[in-house]
């Protein structure tokens, strides 16, 4: 009995081998750059220079007050603080709604709204590059915050909508007729029904869109010229010169940007891969 059961678990162990494996090689060839980088962040340029993947020691933990003080960091990442956390909030208020009325409503137009907003997933962004810089020009809003929030407003918004109204169009149509029922509104019903049961579809566009817009760089150097107003992604450009760059202060700048990204992702984990893999069970 004993023999049988260790050899229904090398049995076990030999299929999920070679899983386990791909696992493992997977994990380390997303991490080792992470840790490289994180190594760089601690060193000096020179230090980086004479060994590449040498280990920090001394460790220069000082690096992160130059970066965050004399580097003007503190600046650029409450500028990207306060753009991002603006265009995420107004993306998913404006993208839920949207979904909702697309997945539940059928009026004349629908679908012709859905493909639209479909079709602008498929062109890349930069081909609006020019048009969006004109039109923030002309109503004074290049240079500032709100214009930048709206550009990011109506960049993410097409796939908020898409990713959330295939969820919701899963809403069992009992809960609405039994909201109905209850004498529940139109918005009663988007707050108390759509929302909760939406959560995990809504939390999964909050995180990608926050991490898509955190690392955000073209549009940000392109509409926003002041230094006062430059976002996170345009200051880690300050390190690179035409003839030199800063790798050690570069990493450094990168280890600060991504600690948000990092804080963000562990605490709504949970709910994006309840996002993710919606639908994937009956």
């Amino acid at each position: 009995m004993r023999e049988q059961g260790r050899g229904d678990r090398l049995t076990a162990l030999l299929r999920r081998g070679p899983l386990l494996a791909v696992l493992v090689l997977y994990t380390l060839y997303t991490t080792l750059p992470f840790l490289w980088v994180g190594a760089m962040s601690l060193r000096t340029t020179a230090e980086i220079s004479a060994d590449h993947y040498g280990l920090p020691s001394p460790a220069h933990w000082g690096k992160f007050r130059a970066a965050w003080v004399d580097s003007n960091f503190a600046g650029y990442f409450w500028n990207s603080t306060v753009v991002v956390v603006s265009a995420v909030a107004i993306v998913t208020v404006l993208g839920a709604m949207a979904a909702h009325a697309l997945a539940r409503y059928r009026f004349p137009g629908n679908r012709l709204i859905y493909f639209v907003l479909f079709s602008s997933i498929i062109f890349p962004p930069q081909i609006v590059l020019l048009s969006l810089f004109q039109i923030l020009v002309n109503y004074d809003l290049y240079n500032t915050r709100t214009g930048l929030v709206l550009v990011y407003v109506s960049l993410q918004l097409p796939l908020t909508v898409f990713i959330l109204e295939a969820f919701f169009a899963r809403i069992p149509q009992d809960l609405f007729e039994a909201a109905r029922i209850d004498g529940y509104t139109d918005f009663q019903i988007f707050l108390r029904i759509v929302v909760p049961v939406g959560m995990p579809a809504i939390v999964t566009t909050v995180i990608l869109n926050f991490v898509h817009l955190w690392n955000e760089y073209l549009f940000a150097v392109v509409l926003v010229s002041d230094e006062d107003l430059r976002t996170l992604p345009v200051g880690i450009q300050r390190f690179m010169g035409d003839y030199f760059q800063d790798i050690g202060m570069i990493a450094t700048g990168v280890m600060i940007a991504v600690i948000p990204v990092i804080v963000v992702y562990a605490f709504f984990s949970e709910k994006l891969i309840q996002g993710m893999t919606a639908g994937a069970v009956k």
